[in-house]
């Protein structure tokens, strides 16, 4: 049987429990009632550069952290250096606010954590934003500062110029302390009351000193000049003075020192030009050997590495007395039209030859003698586009021109080139009849009786051309010589061309016609030219294309040709002449 006070003990007991349970349950109620009004919210008392967020959630703290700042972080900060007033664009030096980061940082995280849930309800400061700095962008706006407000530091420098060195001294500059500047900035950056960032200059040593040039003067410089550099390839010495190589020579700063800095292209071109054009790579050709085209071969020529001959150079130019030579790799430079190139041309015999007759007068000599050596001796790949311009070049004294007539608007005039003309008409024909493809060529206005009727051409430097194409699977060879006239002779123009016969052509030229009578002119200018008129009219050229030994007509060309009148002209004494 249970005694009454151990019954009233257990019943005392259950009612405690049942007590403290329910305080239990409370509690917790109470502590998930907290926990669901705080959850994920900040502080209720939280800024941001005086921008208040508590009470927010992330999101809707972001997107008001956002629009409060928004007016602030492209605005320039104000700073202030020993008195002058400048600002500095948070843009330009890297500065942005990190958002998501400002708002972390700031408790913006869901917790169950006693002390988040105590925070919430009790906590909550004046944050500081959290500003991301792009370090590169940051260093070059605090050095444009310098450089506006401050004095940049000189740094000492090694040059080099006609063969000697020139040296420049360092001397310290004023500028600022990195950390004490990066604070100032960062602290005056989104303040709401345009805080300016206070600065002082400090004195910036250089980065090379005078150690630094002493060092270099020393180690290379000095050495460099004392005297020539020579490079042996094969057999063949190249010798380059200090007064050559200087220009492509010098020393920058690298890791707190001056090391050499070397032109890599000027130094392989002084080396190319005392290689010279005896070691240089020809290319095969084909020329003339007693009247028959042969094939001259290619000739592998002498090329260096231009990073081995820098190399040795630098070796040799920070050397001294007998130490200055070195023997450098040639390798073999193979022409770029080879021997196998030439032969595969197959040009191996005449297949037109055209001549033209002039009258005596010496700028015929010259000036038609001297197109013919220009032209003489061109070879046309397959593809290839002869122009007469190109290959002649421009008329003048320099190119071994002399003045002569030439025909302008119908009537006589002088002009370097004069006679130029019976050379492109020659060598017309000659492509005329070696079937090659008619690019540009232009008649003279007026008909003149020593070429053939349609089948003649005129150039002009500049305006007019002489243009055909080697439209043939072989290669062509052009060969030009001029017989000068003299009192007695009359001059000779020869243009043949060399290949392996494509076609045969023949020719027709029709009758003339449309007939144009001659006006006549009366001048009185200094430069007027007497001339006796003759018609103008109308004629055409047929060029009929034939397999060789067939007179079947694979195809035809017609060219039509309009010559105008060439008017009388009769010269009086110039206006004013007694």
């Amino acid at each position: 049987m249970t005694k009454p006070s151990t019954a009233r003990e257990s019943a005392g007991g259950k009612v405690v429990i049942l007590l403290l349970g329910g305080l239990l349950l409370l509690a917790a109620g109470a502590y998930a009632a907290a926990y669901y009004l705080a959850g994920d919210k900040l502080p209720r008392g939280t800024t941001v550069a005086g921008v208040e967020i508590g009470g927010q959630t992330p999101a809707e703290a972001e997107e008001t952290l956002t629009a409060g700042l928004a007016d602030r972080v492209d605005r320039p900060i104000p700073v202030s250096v020993e008195g002058e007033s400048v600002t500095v664009d948070p843009t330009d030096a890297g500065l942005t606010v990190d958002v998501a980061a400002t708002v972390a940082e700031a408790g913006g995280e869901k917790s169950w954590s006693p002390a988040h849930l105590w925070n919430y309800w009790t906590g909550g400061d004046d944050e500081d934003p959290v500003v991301t700095v792009d370090e590169p962008a940051f260093e070059a706006a605090l050095d444009g500062l310098a450089d506006s407000v401050g004095t940049p530091a000189t740094d000492g420098a090694v040059t080099f110029k006609g063969g000697r060195v020139v040296t420049t001294d360092p001397a310290p500059g004023e500028g600022f302390d990195p950390d004490t500047t990066r604070t100032a900035i960062l602290g005056s950056y989104l303040s709401e009351d345009d805080e300016v960032a206070e600065l002082e200059t400090v004195e910036v040593q250089p980065d090379i000193d005078q150690a630094d040039v002493q060092a270099a003067l020393e180690t290379f410089a000095n050495p460099a000049m004392s005297g020539p550099v020579t490079l042996v390839f094969g057999d063949s010495p190249v010798q380059l003075q200090p007064r050559d190589f200087s220009a492509a020579l010098g020393m920058k700063a690298e890791g707190g020192a001056l090391v050499p800095d070397l032109d890599v292209d000027k130094l392989a071109k002084l080396v190319a030009a005392g290689v010279g054009e005896e070691d240089a790579a020809v290319d095969a050709t084909v020329k003339l050997v007693n009247g028959k085209p042969k094939v001259v071969p290619a000739k592998p020529g002498v090329t260096f590495d231009p990073e081995a001959v820098s190399s040795a150079f630098l070796q040799l130019a920070a050397s001294a007395g007998d130490d200055r030579e070195m023997k450098v790799e040639a390798t073999v430079a193979e022409p770029d039209f080879t021997t196998a190139d030439a032969e595969a041309l197959q040009i191996k015999e005449r297949v037109s030859t055209f001549t033209t007759y002039y009258p005596y007068a010496e700028y015929r000599n010259v000036n038609i003698g001297r197109a013919a050596e220009l032209i003489d001796g061109t070879v046309l790949k397959p593809g290839d586009t002869f122009s007469l311009n190109d290959i002649v070049g421009e008329r003048t004294v320099e190119n071994g021109f002399t003045t002569g007539f030439i025909i302008s608007n119908g009537l006589f005039k002088e002009d370097l080139g004069g006679g130029v003309s019976q050379m492109a008409t020659t060598t017309f024909n000659a492509m005329y009849f070696a079937g090659l493809k008619d690019i540009e060529h232009k008649p003279h206005s007026v008909y003149i009786d020593r070429y053939p009727e349609g089948r003649e051409a005129t150039v002009a430097w500049g305006a007019v051309d002489l243009r055909f194409q080697n439209d043939t699977k072989y290669g062509v060879l052009v060969h030009a010589t001029v017989q000068p006239g003299s009192g007695s002779s009359q001059g000779v123009v020869t243009v043949s061309m060399y290949s392996t016969k494509t076609w045969d052509i023949t020719s027709k030229t029709s009758g003339r016609y449309n007939y144009r009578s001659p006006k006549t002119q009366t001048q009185n200018t200094s430069d007027c030219v007497p001339n006796t008129g003759y018609d103008g009219f109308d004629v055409d050229v047929t060029r009929y294309f034939h397999k060789p030994g067939s007179d079947a007509v694979e195809r035809s060309e017609k060219f039509h040709t309009s010559y105008i009148a060439s008017d009388t002209v009769i010269c009086k004494p110039p206006k004013g002449d007694g």
